[in-house]
């Protein structure tokens, strides 16, 4: 039983994000014209299902690992290259119905309408959070400073007040570890405010192995400091809906930022690789954020909804980043690649992201102790 206090939450928290990425799709395809035959959550045989209106088979499959939104027409990933011999199997009324027949621009749009979604939901959810649960805003005060160590090293002393990292205000004492933790840098700039006067400070963390809140081993990144409340008082506040959506939006965008540094850090050989997780660690998560009640899961609901966003932007092949990329060359050259061209280009996709898929399956393995 106590499986299933994993596998539930992450079900329906993964049953949420896709949903709201393939119904991006699906929206636009809908006001282009475009003909939409599946509309999928998850992979494999079918469990359960119905026709709309319309004639779009709504399904839900048995593999719940993603899912897809198929268009009236489409046989494979290729079939943009396959624009005319399309058009001779279809009459007019149907052709209008044809994805690869509208222009460039309604296509991207139908396309990033997945991923944006995902960043339109993480900030829906963050709004919702800080109308009706609050935001923190309590001062970040450093307690202590540990001797010798990167901060002390560094001329930080106990007392001061953490006001920015790297340039990221920090408002609440909440943000000093996530600013820290994220930094792809070797130095971290640590703006400080002593006697009511602003000093920053280039600190070196140090790498320690050690856990998380939830009890996971990660690599924490140190400056040997230790921060309490300001005069021991937590400070969080109910945002009004115009406050908690600026707010939201920079949450989100502040995490995307974090993530597109990380993987500009893995290109160059210096990012944390043991860190990516794939489905197993990611369920492991949702089960143990979920018992922490709504908040929380609405929490990693919205980071996970981010990160799924971010990943399908990128331009791989196979991905929404690789047929926004394929738009771009046509927009270019004036017509689409070859097929010949795609085809070499997804192979590289697939490669890649089979790659991945192992290397994140093994962190979990070795997360869970078994290598």
């Amino acid at each position: 039983m106590e499986i299933l206090t994993f596998i539930i939450p992450f079900i329906i928290l993964l049953t949420v994000v896709v949903f709201i990425h393939e119904y991006g799709h699906y929206y636009f395809a809908k006001r282009f014209g475009v003909g939409v035959t599946d509309f999928s959550i998850g992979f494999g045989k079918e469990i359960f299902g119905f026709n709309d209106k319309s004639g779009t088979r709504w399904k839900f499959c048995a593999i719940p690992l993603g899912g897809y939104v198929k268009f009236f027409g489409d046989r494979n990933v290729f079939s943009q290259a396959e624009q005319e011999e399309l058009l001779k199997k279809y009459n007019k009324e149907d052709q209008n119905k044809l994805f690869v027949t509208k222009p460039v621009y309604q296509r991207s749009l139908v396309v990033a309408a997945g991923p944006l979604a995902n960043f339109a939901l993480a900030i829906l959810i963050f709004t919702f959070i800080y109308m009706f649960a609050g935001k923190d805003f309590t001062p970040a005060q450093i307690q202590e400073v540990q001797k010798d160590g990167p901060a002390y090293i560094s001329g930080i002393k106990s007392g001061d007040i953490i006001s920015s990292i790297n340039d990221n205000k920090v408002s609440s004492i909440l943000e000093v570890s996530n600013y820290i933790n994220t930094s792809t840098s070797d130095d971290i700039e640590v703006e400080i405010l002593r006697n009511n006067q602003k000093i920053l400070f280039l600190v070196t963390p140090t790498i320690k192995k050690g856990e998380d809140s939830l009890g996971n081993k990660v690599n924490k990144k140190i400056i040997g400091i230790k921060i309490a409340p300001l005069n021991n008082e937590f400070n969080r506040e109910r945002l009004g809906p115009a406050t908690a959506l600026l707010y939201a939006v920079k949450e989100t965008w502040f995490v995307t930022q974090a993530s597109l540094d990380f993987v500009i850090s893995m290109l160059k050989g210096k990012g944390d690789t043991t860190q990516l997780g794939g489905p197993i660690k990611i369920a492991k998560i949702t089960g143990q954020v979920s018992q922490l009640g709504l908040i929380a899961f609405l929490s990693i609901m919205a980071y996970i909804s981010i990160s799924l966003g971010f990943i399908n932007l990128l331009p791989i092949p196979l991905l929404d980043g690789g047929h926004l990329m394929f738009y771009a060359f046509e927009k270019i050259l004036g017509r689409p690649l070859t097929q010949k061209t795609q085809e070499g280009f997804f192979r590289i996709g697939l490669f890649l992201l089979i790659s991945l898929m192992f290397f994140t399956t093994f962190n979990d393995l070795k997360d869970l102790g078994l290598f």
